[in-house]
Order: structure tokens, then C-alpha cells, then sequence
């Protein structure tokens, strides 16, 4: 394939297009897009057609275009908006693409609900995790245009939501967009069943408080133990330590509570977060805590971090050690064999006169048999609690 034209279309069965496309459409000999969009324009095509389904695996699809020099391609809405046109651009090289679009699903709601646009926040979760709407609810957009699939659809979207405290926002759906028989715009009810293809916008209705550093009282506790608990001043310092604005994935291995994790997640959404706990009564105790804060997509892993199988998981540029069993130099080692070139490792010691094992010389030793380059460690007091250190090393 030398040259692509990507042709935008609604859910209409009455398109309108420009002359300079229909011409394009009247010339062309191969064409493609999905098999709801066959249906759409199968009667503009001239005769003869070849038509290419764009079904999964996309590689048999453009296989199938390497044997032409010349395609037309139907796509929803605005092609390069979460569309088809950037798989182009990523999948086929050398190649001429010249894109006419239409209004997308999330500007044909808007402008059937006649609100302004200009401040919405857009997510897609077609195909994708929910990353982008756990970030986009908790840092508090006012507006945000969701684009669904099959699996996210509005009813699942309203559970999580929901289960996570987000009852702040008003959802509206819209269905079939630019379908003359089909199309409906509605307020979210629980009882109604939504057809696809649907988007969404929430509509802020009151602001939800997100705190920076929650205070410790407010955790559910292992066994109501205060100790088992990295106090919020602490937790704040080490989240600096960890310098998490440049970062992309934590670790937080020893959860225990999830604290780390959860102001980590609140203060920094953009973060992946992998939290590692050997108690399994610690994994009831970490949900409850992100639902209760609002902090959806942590995922949590239970069992012996030395006997977990970490070769599936994004590699950490960031990682905190919150507990290690006395076995530090073993989990640092499996940790060095992920980390990132740029990443760093954080933990904190607590200078008590009854810790027989010191942790700190612990730190000291493996930093320097592993090659590890050691920060200058902060040493902070709290109220009578004994002194803890923040050590910090990197590659």
C-alpha cells in the first residue's frame, strides 16, 4: 500500500459527503473499515469492490493491503481521534495518507446535550485498561468524554465509579450517534440496557477532596496494629525520595496496609502501581483502604515476593521496600534484575535500641556488594517515636 485515504463517517444511513471524497470513493477499487461500516456505505461503492474487513488480528489485515498500491478506508467519527489513522501510521511505513474526517461520537453527544467542550478531559477505554479514567477522576476533572467498548460499557463504568466513592458526577450516554432510527441520548438509570456502540460524558456536580498525606487514623489497620503503619510525614518524605513525578512504575513491595501506595497513587496518578504483600489478610485491608481514599488501580500482588513470578510486570524505575523479613539482600538482588537503568530503590529504617537486626548496615552491605550508588540518608524524629532513616540508592 503506497496511498491511503481514511474517510471519516457518523452512524448515519444517509452520509453526506464533499465532492473531492466522492470522487474518491467513485475511483477507488479497494476499500475497507469494520463491518458495521459496510453496511453504512456498501450502496456508494461502485461496482466491482473489493472490500477488507478490518477484524482482529489486525496483521492479517495489513497483509492483506501490502498487495495494493491504493486504499480507501472507512472509519467512525474522526480517524485520527483514538482512530484507525494512528494504527496506519504505526503499522505501515512509506506510506501517503490523507485523512477527511467527521465529527467524533464525543463531540456529536456535546452538542446534543448543548454544553461547551472546550475544557473536556477525553479518555478512551476501547480496547484499553482503565488507567486513564482512574487518573482523569482522581485529579477532580470536571468534564471528562469517555469512549466505551464492549466490555466498559456505562454499567461498568458506574460500578467502578461507585465503588471507588466517585458519586460526584453525572454520567450521560449517548447511542448510535447520527442514526436516524437508532440514535438516543440519556441520563445513566441503572435499570436500562445500552446499546453499542455508546460514549459518555460525566459532568462534575460537586468537588471531591483529594488530601495530601492522609492522615494515619483514617487507614483500616492490620489487627489495629498503629505500629504497622509508615506514619504520613514519613510517607510523604519517602514519596519525595522516590522521586515519583519523572517515575512511570512503582513497586511497593510489603504493602502491609497499603499506605505507600495509596498517597502514591492519590498524589501521583500517572503512575503503574504494583504492590507486593506476604500476608494474605493484607489483601482485604489494601482494597478497602483504595476504595474508602479513591484510589482505583493499584494492582496487588499476594505471596513470597522472592518466589513470585515478576517477569510479566512493567519493570519499576521506582521501588520501596516496606518490609523484607530479614531476607533484604535477596529481595534487592531480584529487584536489581528488573530496575530500570534510571531506577531507584527506597527504604526506611527505624533506629530502635530493641531491633536486634540492623537494617541500615543491611542496606549498607548489599548497596556495596551490588554496585549500588547510595544517597545521603535523612534521619527524621516524630513526636516519641524512635528515629527513623530514609535510605535511598540507584543504579
Amino acid at each position: 500500500m503506497k496511498q491511503c485515504d481514511i474517510i471519516g463517517i457518523s452512524d448515519s444511513r444517509q452520509q453526506w459527503f464533499p465532492p473531492e471524497v466522492m470522487d474518491i470513493i467513485k475511483s477507488g477499487r479497494v476499500f475497507s473499515g469494520g463491518k458495521r461500516h459496510h453496511e453504512i456505505v456498501a450502496s456508494l461503492l461502485p461496482e466491482g469492490a473489493v472490500w477488507i474487513d478490518i477484524t482482529v488480528p489486525l496483521d492479517h489485515v495489513f497483509e492483506q493491503y501490502e498487495h495494493y498500491d491504493h486504499i480507501v478506508i472507512f472509519a467512525s467519527g474522526d480517524p485520527l481521534f483514538f482512530g484507525f489513522a494512528n494504527t496506519v501510521q504505526r503499522e505501515c511505513k512509506n506510506v501517503t495518507m490523507k485523512v477527511f474526517p467527521s465529527p467524533n461520537s464525543l463531540q456529536m453527544l456535546v452538542h446534543r446535550m448543548g454544553v461547551a467542550y472546550h475544557d473536556m478531559h477525553t479518555v478512551s477505554l476501547t480496547g484499553r485498561d482503565w488507567q486513564q479514567l482512574d487518573e482523569a477522576l482522581i485529579q477532580g476533572e470536571t468534564m471528562i468524554g469517555c469512549l466505551t467498548d464492549r466490555t466498559k460499557t456505562p454499567h461498568t463504568i458506574h460500578q467502578r465509579m461507585t465503588e471507588y466513592g466517585y458519586t460526584n458526577y453525572h454520567m450521560t450516554i449517548g447511542e448510535h450517534l447520527g442514526n436516524e432510527e437508532k440514535e438516543c441520548v440519556s441520563s445513566y438509570d441503572e435499570q436500562t440496557t445500552y446499546d453499542h456502540p455508546n460514549c459518555i460524558i460525566l459532568q462534575q456536580t460537586s468537588q471531591r477532596v483529594r488530601p495530601f498525606g492522609i492522615p494515619d487514623h483514617e487507614f483500616t489497620l492490620l489487627d489495629g496494629r498503629e505500629k504497622m503503619i509508615t506514619k504520613m510525614p514519613i510517607r510523604l518524605l519517602t514519596l519525595q525520595a522516590l522521586d515519583l513525578p519523572k517515575r512511570h512504575v512503582l513497586w511497593d513491595i510489603g504493602f502491609c496496609t497499603g499506605s505507600i501506595s495509596i498517597e502514591a497513587r492519590l498524589q501521583f496518578p500517572h503512575l503503574h502501581i504494583e504492590a507486593f504483600e506476604i500476608r494474605p489478610e493484607c489483601k482485604a485491608i489494601i482494597d478497602e483502604n483504595a476504595r474508602k481514599f479513591g484510589a482505583p488501580g493499584i494492582n496487588v500482588n499476594i505471596g513470597d515476593f522472592l518466589e513470585t513470578d515478576i517477569s510479566s510486570l512493567p519493570r519499576p524505575d521506582a521501588v520501596f521496600i516496606g518490609g523484607h523479613g530479614g531476607r533484604l539482600k535477596e529481595i534487592m538482588k531480584k529487584v536489581l534484575t528488573v530496575l530500570t537503568n534510571e531506577g531507584c530503590m527506597v527504604m526506611n529504617s527505624v533506629k530502635a535500641p530493641k531491633v536486634t537486626t540492623d537494617s541500615h548496615q543491611l542496606w549498607d552491605e548489599t548497596c556495596q556488594e551490588l554496585g549500588l550508588t547510595q544517597e545521603h540518608p535523612m534521619r527524621i524524629v516524630i513526636d516519641e517515636h524512635h528515629p527513623i532513616e530514609i535510605l535511598k540508592c540507584r543504579k
